[in-house]
Parts: structure tokens; C-alpha cells; sequence
């Protein structure tokens, strides 16, 4: 009997340890970003960073996105599409951007949250343009708008206008004639997630000063999806 309980006890324990084996195995197979792209190599702040999907098969997301009932408002829930001609989009799409961003097109990836978050984690190769810097409701003036405008999103001058006169276009409706956006970027912005209302604040500034609908993309998922699925964040 004893030489019996032995035997089972052994054979508990090799049935154990290969389940634990197996386990383990299973958490090292490889996380791909989609088939036949591992990861990318994009530039951020001037050195490489590889983005790709965190490889623990057992990772969790961090706790400042485990929450699933942020009180609305203000955290209430993002409409799929923002406004007409805004193209919302998915991560492959913002990985594809950042891709090209890096390549040269005349695209930028924007931060949209205010920086005590995006030390929390950011997106690779994305540049922080708080939304209070551009949603007047949070402080910003027109001459800040225009300064962000002018020297980071590529957008023009037509002739010399002041303030004053910017102000006024808004108000009547006809900013499209201060602004000259042929060579503008195209934007992507994104902020913590389709409950996070920053990114849809400086995209209501972005359209009211004229910037066209086609030239601005919105990653409704932000950092929430983009570290459920174990993207790299820098």
C-alpha cells in the first residue's frame, strides 16, 4: 500500500510539473503585432525604439486602465465617428502611420493628455500637444492656438493678420480665409481611451480654426487599447 501511495504520489508530481511546462511554454510563444509584422522600429525623440506586443503571455494591463467605471461625466463614452470627414482609427492604422511619419510624410502623432499621463506611458514617436493647450475652455489663447499651429502642424498665414482678426473669422465663420492648410500635417491624435474626452477637445479647436476634417485622424482606443493588446510604451 505504502509503495502504491508512493508510486501516485510520483506520478502527481511528473503530472504536475509537465502541466507547469507546458504553462511556462505556452507563455513564451512568440506575440506578434498581426501575421508577418513582429514589430516596427520607430523614432522617438531621436533614438530607436521597437514597438511591439508585450511577449508574457500572462501580462496584465496596468492599473491605470483597469478601471471600467470612470464616473461621466466628464469620462463619458466617445462616439465612434467625432464629426464628418474625421477618419477614426484602429492600432494596425496608427502603427501604419507612425511608420510613415518616420519615413518622411508629413503626418503627426499627437499626445493629446495633459503630462502628468503621458509620464505614465506614452506611444512611440507621438509628440505631447496637451488639449489645454488648444481648448480655450482650459485657458488656451487664440495666439497659443495659432503658435501650435503654425510651428508643429505645418498650417500658413494668409497675409498679416492679427489676433484680433483670427478671433473674429472663428466667430463668423470664415477662419478659412486667415489660414492656409495646403501643406498642413495630418494629424493623429489619441489621448486614454474612448471614455477620455481630451483628444475630441483639441479636435473641436483644430475644426473650428478651420483645419480640415481629412487632415485629422482620431485613435478613439488610445493608451486603453493600445495596452490591452501589450503595445510598447515609452
Amino acid at each position: 500500500m505504502k509503495q502504491f501511495t508512493q508510486i501516485l504520489t510520483s506520478s502527481l508530481i511528473v503530472a504536475f510539473m509537465a502541466t507547469v511546462s507546458s504553462a511556462t511554454q505556452a507563455a513564451n510563444k512568440p506575440v506578434a503585432i498581426s501575421k508577418g509584422m513582429a514589430s516596427v522600429s520607430i523614432i522617438h525623440k531621436g533614438a530607436v525604439v521597437e514597438l511591439m506586443r508585450e511577449q508574457d503571455n500572462d501580462s496584465l494591463i496596468t492599473q491605470e486602465f483597469g478601471k471600467t467605471s470612470r464616473p461621466c461625466p466628464p469620462f463619458c463614452i466617445q462616439p465612434m465617428i467625432y464629426a464628418p470627414g474625421v477618419e477614426t482609427l484602429g492600432e494596425l492604422e496608427v502603427i501604419d502611420y507612425l511608420v510613415r511619419m518616420d519615413a518622411g510624410e508629413n503626418i503627426l502623432v499627437i499626445d493629446s493628455r495633459t503630462p502628468k499621463w503621458v509620464k505614465k506611458g506614452t506611444i512611440p514617436g507621438a509628440v505631447n500637444v496637451p488639449f489645454t493647450s488648444l481648448a480655450p475652455n482650459q485657458g488656451a489663447s487664440t495666439e497659443g492656438i495659432m503658435d501650435i499651429m503654425l510651428n508643429q502642424m505645418g498650417v500658413t498665414l494668409i497675409g498679416d493678420i492679427d489676433e484680433f482678426e483670427v478671433d473674429e473669422a472663428i466667430v463668423g465663420g470664415t477662419v478659412s480665409h486667415v489660414f492656409d492648410y495646403s501643406k498642413a500635417k495630418t494629424l493623429v491624435l489619441f489621448c486614454n481611451g474612448m471614455w477620455c474626452g481630451q483628444s475630441p477637445a483639441s479636435m473641436e479647436t483644430l475644426l473650428r480654426f478651420g483645419y480640415p476634417a481629412s487632415k485629422i485622424k482620431w485613435f478613439r482606443g488610445g493608451m486603453q487599447t493600445w495596452q490591452i493588446l501589450g503595445l510598447t510604451t515609452i
